[in-house]
């Protein structure tokens, strides 16, 4: 019986271990195709996609930002010196020339300080030129002359410093512009603190704006720019005069300036403006549909279609507008660039190839949702 038991245990487990052996080749080749080395795999089954045949363009590089209009010249007029209004001569909101005088502070007193220091200098040239015709006789001596000459001399250097003082009396406009809303009337007391009126010079006009650091080699002086002004539909044209020789710290930006002419005064300062910079436009850019382009750690890449099969390609990005990217390293006139499915990609997919599409429709059809794997 013991030997009975003992064979049957033996058929027992070689016909396990032959099961288990069975079971085991068998679901080799299913394991195989499922990771895409057998006939049904995904490698196997083809991705619908849409294709772009890559051709050299025209390529306007643009910068695209923000800016404020500022008045090419702005003061707070302020007295220079203390007293009571005794005139005002200028129309608030209206244009002046400069020198042009627009308010008067009392100099009542200051004119008899001078008339009085004028009666002095002629008593004191009177004195000195006798005292010269003295001293030529040799009845005086030179240091009785002197005292008289240094007494003229004195009289002399206070009317100027009056004259210079009365002068501040009279408020005159320091270039043309428009001067807005006056803050004192007439039989105001005024000081160096009291502010009268903003005088600012619109024509031309400034536009302010910043730009990325990056971009700090590729703009001077000279620089065309095109502008529009919110609220308004006209597109202005201004031309650089002055970039900031560094970039802000703080923002990595670049402060730039334009000048517009302004002739007809339409634009206001404190305007905010959308601004278009143009940098270096090319006429033969690699430019591609940027939802070709997928993001990687160490860069970017792209899929190519090459003999029905899509072949990953590492490139380098330039500048891109709203629906393209110039591509300055990785891709070639002629190469075939998919712009849909790529999320289904993997190197060596097979490829069905729905529409080839025109640079219009690359430019213009919006990004594809999904692929279709038959």
């Amino acid at each position: 019986m013991n030997k009975t038991l003992k064979t049957i245990l033996i058929l027992v487990a070689v016909t396990a271990v032959g099961y288990f052996a069975y079971r085991q080749l068998s679901a080799e080749p299913e394991m195989q195709a499922a990771a895409g080395g057998g006939a049904g795999g995904p490698m196997a089954r083809k991705v619908t996609v849409d294709v772009y045949v890559v051709s050299p363009g025209a390529f306007q590089n643009r910068i695209s930002t923000t800016g404020t209009v500022l008045p090419n010249e702005e003061v707070e007029l302020r007295s220079e010196i203390s007293g009571r209004v005794t005139g005002i001569n200028f129309k608030e909101g209206t244009h002046v020339k400069k020198g042009q005088l627009l308010l008067t502070v009392n100099d009542a007193e200051m004119r008899a300080q001078l008339q009085k220091l004028e009666s002095n200098q002629k008593l004191y040239r009177d004195m000195e030129e006798r005292q010269r015709t003295l001293l030529e006789k040799e009845y005086i001596s030179a240091q009785e002359y002197d005292q008289v000459s240094n007494q003229l001399a004195t009289a002399t250097a206070d009317i100027q410093a009056l004259k210079a003082t009365l002068a501040k009396a009279y408020m005159r406009a320091p270039f043309d512009g428009v001067i807005g809303l006056r803050q004192v009337s007439e039989g105001s007391y005024v000081s160096a603190t009291t502010p009268i009126a903003r005088i600012v010079d619109i024509s031309p006009v400034k536009i302010d704006f910043a730009i990325p650091g990056r971009y700090s080699q590729q703009v001077e002086a000279g620089d065309r720019i095109t502008f529009t002004v919110e609220g308004m539909p006209q597109v202005y044209e201004a031309s650089v005069y002055a970039v900031q020789p560094g970039i802000d710290p703080a923002t990595r930006t670049l402060q730039v300036r334009a000048l517009y002419d302004n002739k007809k005064e339409e634009v206001k300062p404190g305007a905010f403006v959308s601004v278009s910079l143009s940098l270096q436009d090319s006429d033969d850019a690699i430019l591609i549909p940027t939802e070709a382009i997928i993001p990687e750690a160490t860069g970017h890449k792209v899929y190519l279609s090459k003999n029905g099969k899509a072949i990953s390609k590492m490139v380098k990005i330039g500048q891109r507008s709203e629906t393209m990217i110039q591509i300055t390293e990785g891709v070639a006139p002629g190469d075939t660039i998919i712009r849909s499915g790529i999320l289904q990609l993997r190197d060596g997919s097979n490829l069905n190839v729905r529409k080839v599409l025109t640079a219009d429709e690359a430019m213009e059809a919006p990004a594809p949702d999904t692929a279709v794997a038959e």
